[in-house]
């Protein structure tokens, strides 16, 4: 399974996803590269910034009602 499929099946299956959490569960240094092919693929990612400790972070998520059948 590519670091893309692992990102898709935890945005859709297991909910938002950090760019720390990408790096420490699919060893992925870009995840806002990848989150970059999901979106050119059709999944709609939504983008927010959290801020914690002094530092900024985006935080990535599925928007509205998820289609597992699409993406599953």
């Amino acid at each position: 399974m590519s670091q893309t499929d692992a990102i898709r099946y935890h945005l859709l299956h297991l909910g938002p996803l950090t760019p720390i959490e990408a790096l420490e569960r699919y060893h992925c240094f870009r995840l806002a590269a990848r989150i970059k092919e999901l979106r050119r693929e059709g999944l709609d990612v939504e983008t927010e910034i959290v801020k914690g400790e002094g530092k900024r972070g985006a935080r990535y998520r599925v928007a509205g009602p998820v289609q597992r059948e699409m993406f599953g």
